[in-house]
């Protein structure tokens, strides 16, 4: 159980209701720590707000992976008729972005409602205030009454995680959006623009594209920039064969808001020097995220920041040996919703049980739901190849044909998976990397193995569930040294 300091109102704050913070917040209390955790949503410039708890439940993982449901449910329809539904009409088949909107909107406020009485349940007390420090254990918590309350920790946990940035030119921030205000928009979004084209730009592209609207991926340097490479080129590849459009290596100029209320964008070329432009209903930036750090006062903690992250050890712990930080707020870590649940648990246990597991970053699967999905762990090939040099890496890949696109007769051109490995010995698995149906669901298990030391010789010598996209892994013959051909030639032999 945990030691009571009655030094403190409590043993632990927790600054920030998201995933992680909420995630440290009831484990400590079920080690009979005393715990508060203060959350408050400033609204994005356009006016977006939401309830507890933070960006994956409001406006990250959830809304997102909703909609994408929803763009494919949209195309399930129309291949069922290749399957002998009969749909009438078919082609005048379209969705409804309102009633879309709301229905998300709704099983949001859901959850916002049962972490609210889950954390009264668990004994977490709730402050809906915007927290700051006023010195090393002292917080403040600013109301939205503009009332402020005072309370002492022993420990203190940031985990404010951060919010998406602008692009610094004219028009952006009066006219533009960001994922905080797409997923509850009171209007169609239309004719749209996304600048950026990390996973978030991607997958709002994707989605916006399969519920019908027109979209526009406005490109800097490289698609999914810290994604293998040759994954990211088929994922965009794919999604040209779907009918969204790209500019690359392109820069917003400005954003001018017309007589019809349809912005106009200006753009350059950076390569070409070209300039260009086109009238959008909608301009969505996706060009990063920054951290909370602005309100903190962490000066008055003298907590040491870099840009807008926290520095912070393998400990999770700050400069301030009682401050921690966990989630997107902290500087080079993974910016996943799993991680900073499994980081502020890992915390939680070794500040009130005597646990001393540190949280392992290596090898933390991930998906990017685009229209076809993709999922990776481990390794890009770019790393290996620079972290273990060519010649002692070994690269299986292979194209393969999902049974489900045969009738319908989707497109199977982009369905591709390799594995990356040691290329001596039983061949140890560095890196997974697939693009298919149900990418998240196939990687995860993968993921397990992984972790556990998966070698190309467990892996081609499990025997794969048929028909299914998965059990390609347990088929990965074919390296890239060879230079055979790693198209299937055969589906059941």
């Amino acid at each position: 159980m945990a030691p009571i300091n009655n030094e403190y109102d409590y043993d632990l704050v927790v600054i920030g209701g998201g995933s992680g913070g909420l995630a440290c917040a009831k484990e400590a209390v079920a080690l009979g720590a005393r715990v508060a955790c203060l959350d408050y949503v400033k609204p994005s410039p356009a006016g977006s707000k939401w309830g507890l708890g933070g960006t994956c439940v409001n406006v990250g993982c959830i809304p997102k992976k909703l909609m994408h449901q929803a763009a494919h449910l949209g195309e399930a329809v129309h291949e069922s008729v290749a399957y002998g539904w009969q749909i009438p009409e078919p082609e005048k088949i379209s969705s409804n972005w309102n009633k879309l909107v709301q229905a998300v909107q709704n099983h949001i406020k859901s959850v916002n409602w049962v972490t609210r009485v889950d954390l009264r349940d668990k004994k977490v007390e709730y402050i809906n205030g915007l927290g700051y420090f006023k010195d090393p254990h002292t917080v403040i918590a600013k109301m939205k009454n503009g009332t402020e309350r005072s309370i002492t920790a022993q420990n203190v946990l940031i985990a404010v995680g951060g919010r998406p940035r602008y692009s610094p030119i004219p028009g952006a921030v009066e006219y533009g959006i960001t994922s905080d205000d797409i997923f509850s928009l009171d209007r169609e979004p239309g004719k749209t623009l996304v600048i950026g084209a990390g996973y978030i730009g991607l997958e709002c592209a994707g989605f916006l594209k399969g519920l019908g609207y027109d979209a526009t991926v406005m490109v800097r340097s490289v698609v999914l920039r810290e994604f293998d490479q040759q994954m990211a080129g088929i994922i965009k590849d794919s999604m040209v064969e779907r009918g969204i459009k790209f500019l690359f290596t392109t820069l917003p100029n400005s954003i001018e808001k017309q007589n019809d209320g349809r912005l106009k964008v200006r753009w350059t070329n950076s390569n070409t020097g070209e300039e260009g432009s086109d009238v959008f209903d909608t301009v969505l930036f996706a060009i990063g995220r920054k951290g909370l750090v602005e309100d903190l006062n962490l000066g008055s903690a003298g907590v040491e920041i870099k840009n807008d992250k926290i520095l912070a050890n393998d400990a999770e712990q700050t400069n301030v040996p009682h401050i921690y930080a966990v989630g997107d707020i902290l500087q080079g870590k993974l910016e996943l919703t799993p991680v900073a649940i499994h980081a502020g648990r890992l915390l939680a246990r070794r500040l009130f049980s005597g646990s001393t597991q540190l949280m392992d970053y290596a090898n933390v699967a991930t998906t990017v739901f685009t229209p076809l999905e993709y999922s990776c762990v481990g390794l890009s090939e770019e790393v290996a190849l620079q972290k273990y040099g060519e010649d002692n890496i070994e690269v299986f890949h292979g194209f393969y044909k999902p049974t489900e696109f045969f009738i319908p007769q989707k497109s199977v051109r982009y369905c591709y998976l390799k594995a990356i490995a040691e290329r001596s010995g039983d061949q140890k698995v560095l890196g997974l990397h697939y693009v298919g149906p149900v990418a998240g669901e196939v990687m995860q298990g993968f993921a397990a193995a992984v972790k556990a030391g998966l070698t190309m010789k467990i892996l081609l010598n499990t025997v794969g569930i048929h028909p299914t996209t998965a059990e390609e892994f347990t088929r990965l013959s074919i390296t890239k040294r060879s230079g055979l051909d790693p198209t299937p030639a055969t589906c059941c032999s």
